[in-house]
């Protein structure tokens, strides 16, 4: 009998342990299936809806496509923005793109040294970032880093929580491509390159859906 018994629990032991390893390979294949779709989706393009700017490799492509499809028409309008604007020509200030939703601010001015420039995240609105004139630096790594620590806890008022960070990931920003930083990544952005004092840049809030 208590051999049996020995078996039996051995026997339910392997079939559920395969049902959890059938599980998973199932989930594993569902979400590799679907992170090509969403790659496949990204790099045709369309999204931009005619806009020739390009979106900089470091773009989230998952959070990106995710936030996309919850509400397409808060990006379709900042992209429509930048398509239809004549962004050297833009005079600085502030310019309501969809009220509350999407908000555009052009500035053209001295560039921040690296360390006046904070690495920083928002919960509330994703940061696309593009320089119309000039060069600049950007920053960015995940939040997930664990070499990140809050500084500053978020506040509301400025939907801004600020980071102390050892490394963290460095890119040019020029007018090829633009950058999207969102609530996933902590940023620091648009900080001067040598040789290029003033800089002319757009930042487009979008609100997270």
């Amino acid at each position: 009998m208590k051999k049996q018994f020995f078996l039996s629990t051995l026997l339910t032991i392997f079939l559920v342990v395969m049902l959890i390893f059938s599980v998973l390979s199932q989930s594993i294949t569902s979400n590799t299936h679907a992170e090509k779709e969403i790659s496949t989706w990204y790099e045709s393009y369309q999204w931009l809806g005619g806009l020739t700017l390009m979106p900089h490799v470091s773009v989230n492509q998952l959070e990106f496509a995710r936030q996309y499809h919850a509400n397409p028409v808060w990006w379709d309008k900042a992209f429509e923005f930048l398509k239809v604007n004549d962004l050297a020509d833009l005079a600085p200030g502030r310019y309501v793109i969809d009220p509350d939703n999407v908000i555009a601010f052009v500035s053209e001015a001295p560039a921040k040294s690296k360390r006046e420039v904070k690495w920083e995240t928002h919960a509330n609105f994703n940061d696309l970032q593009y320089i119309i004139k000039g060069r600049a630096k950007m920053g960015v790594t995940p939040t997930t880093n664990s070499n990140a620590k809050v500084k500053s806890p978020y506040d509301g008022r400025s939907d801004t929580e600020t980071y102390t960070l050892r490394g963290g990931d460095y890119y040019d920003a020029d007018q090829e491509t633009f950058f999207i930083f969102s609530p996933k990544d902590i940023h620091r952005p648009a900080f001067k390159v040598k040789g290029y004092d003033v800089v002319k840049k757009i930042l487009i809030k979008v609100r997270v859906p």
